[in-house]
């Protein structure tokens, strides 16, 4: 039977991707836990040590340890889903780096905080200027030690301050400066998109894409024939040798960012959106993307796509997102931990 170009085109690149040595056959294994280095750009340290682009994925924020950046930013693993990005100008410290107990303080400029999977028995705490606020939810999480806020985009956490507390949603902020004044914590709403155009945000939402696109590329290696394939332990941290950094993979199913670019279980791989053009890590010439279906089980294009996308704008790659509304969602237990780099 005679392909179409774009079955050609298609079945090329699967295979390409299916093909690639697996993940799993390198002995060098590390394992990343909270508190790996995960990206670095411009000046950055961990204490008296310089970070440079070799040390993605080994150098390890220990207890007590503070990472600082002047012109430049870096990225940060927590538990499994949990990324903590650090603007320029800043310092934060690693209170706890433990999986069930994890704590950073933002000691000066401003961070961010990507929680895209969270369990009941993790206890993530971020503190700020002497306040605490545990996260509860999935969502998108903004300090500023500046300023003295603490800011939700989306998601919900709990603010404390000695005997003051707060509960605070998606949409609002606290002014703990305010607080010192006042004597009382008030959550209180912001406008989003007045803080859309800020260099972190931007910077946070390039890296949640490109962390996305590492994580189908990890996910397709670990199936075959509709299977897990060797070397899957479930949810967890996933070292991507072409991307160069570590990726999330949920347990099941797929799971959104804040910014709404999905992380797919390796099933789910298959399917995700069938993607023509745009193919810079193949060597194929750059087109804009165009979506033509949906993958089956066994890697078929089915269907019309699940959800509408909205055009990426790195400047490095050509992906889209998802509306986390339109598509699949869903995960399974914790099954897995932090995996190993290959």
């Amino acid at each position: 039977m005679r392909l179409s170009r774009f079955q050609a085109l298609t079945s090329l690149l699967l295979a390409a991707v299916l093909s690639a040595p697996a993940l799993a056959t390198n002995t060098d294994t590390k394992a990343a836990t909270p508190g790996t280095l995960n990206y670095v750009e411009g000046q950055a340290s961990i204490g008296s040590q310089t970070l440079q682009s070799n040390d993605i994925g080994s150098a390890q924020l220990q207890a007590g340890q503070t990472l600082s950046t002047t012109n430049g930013k870096a990225e940060v693993l927590l538990t499994p889903g949990v990324f903590l990005r650090v603007g320029s100008n800043s310092s934060v410290q690693m209170i706890s780096p433990n999986l069930a107990d994890t704590e950073i303080a933002v000691d000066q400029g401003s961070a961010i905080l990507e929680v895209s999977q969270i369990y009941p028995q993790n206890d993530i705490r971020i503190n700020e200027d002497g306040a605490t606020a545990r996260i509860q939810k999935t969502g998108l999480y903004a300090f500023d030690a500046a300023q003295g806020q603490i800011r939700v985009f989306d998601g919900k956490a709990e603010v404390l301050d000695g005997d003051r507390h707060v509960t605070v949603k998606g949409g609002h902020e606290v002014s703990l400066s305010e607080a010192e004044q006042t004597g009382k914590l008030k959550a209180r709403g912001f406008d989003k998109q007045q803080y859309e155009n800020t260099d972190l945000y931007r910077f946070s939402s390039l890296r949640s894409s490109y962390l996305a696109e590492a994580n189908e590329s990890s996910a397709r290696v670990y199936v075959s024939n509709g299977w897990y394939g060797p070397g899957w332990v479930g949810a967890g941290w996933y070292w991507n040798p072409w991307f160069s950094t570590y990726t999330f993979i949920p347990a099941d199913g797929v799971l959104y960012s804040p910014f709404g670019w999905g992380f797919h279980s390796p099933l789910f791989a298959y399917r995700s959106p069938v993607i023509v053009g745009g193919f810079r890590h193949f060597g194929v010439g750059y087109r804009p993307p165009v979506f033509m279906g949906h993958r089956g089980t066994f890697g078929h294009v089915t269907g019309r796509p699940a959800f509408r996308a909205r055009r990426s704008t790195s400047a490095f790659h050509g992906a889209y997102r998802a509306r986390p509304e339109d598509g699949f969602h869903g995960s399974a237990g914790f099954r897995g931990g932090f995996h190993g780099r290959r």
